[in-house]
């Protein structure tokens, strides 16, 4: 893929300055170019000269003048050729990786210390995706099918971003000490299967579930077993969760939220119904990742779809 392409396509869009280009291309999180001037108007001067794009001057009162750029029919041509061509692959090569090839020479907090810097990078530039996508949401696509794909694009880089985050906390979770160490309590649970799907259904806890550390085993135990599907019966959790003010419910679901456990809580109309524990449960019907049921068919028509 060339930068030239790329610029003929943001040119059939719009006219822009070079200047304007480079900030499109610096903004973007899949265009593989940093957008330095020299990168930009080497382009442009070839495009020129080739006859794909015309250039214009544009004089603004007390400001400099603009040299702006339209693409030819000629450079629409080449457009299409382009875009009709076959599509390049993504590429995987990524920095964070070839260091973590030789990660092994720290010692395990400096270790667990990369992995957490790197996990809170990638949950900056969710963020500042969510943010840049809000931001573009007011500008109305020049057609349907624009709109679509550039949501198309949006939910691809999002997805690649979700992915990194579970794949970096699921190694987090693969290479803490608690984990290895994991028998001070233990959890009675089965695994069951429906429709090739697999989900875990936890009846009992040596010491009743408390804690946010109890919400990583239970997240760990999911993936020893290839499923992030389950189900935890209310026998299996302390009273404290059910007291809203100590944050344990909050602590727990937040763990299980964020390693993109799906999580059907099974608890008795009583347990439901109690204080300000009822409010939370009205307010998880609404939620992808974790619910409350008072019967078991209920949810796991819930868990597996």
């Amino acid at each position: 893929m060339s930068i030239e392409c790329a610029i003929l396509g943001l040119l059939s869009k719009h006219p822009y300055s070079g200047y304007d280009l480079k900030k499109i291309m610096e903004k973007s999180d899949f265009m593989p170019w940093s957008g330095n001037n020299n990168q930009i108007y080497k382009a442009l001067v070839t495009l020129l000269n080739e006859g794909y794009v015309t250039t214009k001057t544009v004089h603004n009162d007390g400001s400099p003048s603009k040299k702006i750029y339209q693409v030819t029919t000629n450079g629409l041509d080449k457009l299409q050729k382009w875009i009709k061509s076959a599509p390049g692959v993504p590429d995987f090569k990524n920095p964070f990786l070839v260091q973590l090839l030789f990660a092994d020479q720290l010692e395990h907090p400096a270790l667990m210390e990369l992995l957490q810097a790197y996990e809170n990078e990638i949950r900056l530039r969710i963020a500042l995706h969510n943010e840049k996508r809000k931001r573009e949401t007011g500008a109305a696509p020049v057609t349907r099918l624009q709109g679509l794909l550039t949501e198309s694009i949006h939910d691809n880089i999002l997805s690649a971003y979700q992915s990194e985050l579970l794949w970096i906390c699921k190694l987090q979770l693969t290479l803490s000490e608690p984990i290895h160490s994991n028998k001070e309590n233990k959890m009675n649970y089965i695994v069951n299967e429906q429709n090739n799907q697999k989900y875990l259904e936890l009846f009992s806890a040596q010491a009743p579930i408390a804690t946010e550390q109890d919400a990583v085993d239970i997240a760990a135990l999911c993936w020893e077993n290839n499923t992030e599907r389950i189900i935890i019966q209310e026998q299996a959790l302390s009273e404290d969760f059910f007291r809203l003010k100590t944050g344990v419910a909050g602590g727990i679901l937040q763990k299980l939220t964020n390693y993109h456990i799906k999580t059907a809580f099974l608890i008795s109309p009583e347990k439901v119904n109690t204080g300000k524990f009822k409010d939370m449960a009205a307010e998880s019907s609404r939620s992808n990742q974790f619910r409350i049921f008072e019967d078991k068919e209920t949810a796991k028509q819930w868990l597996l779809a």
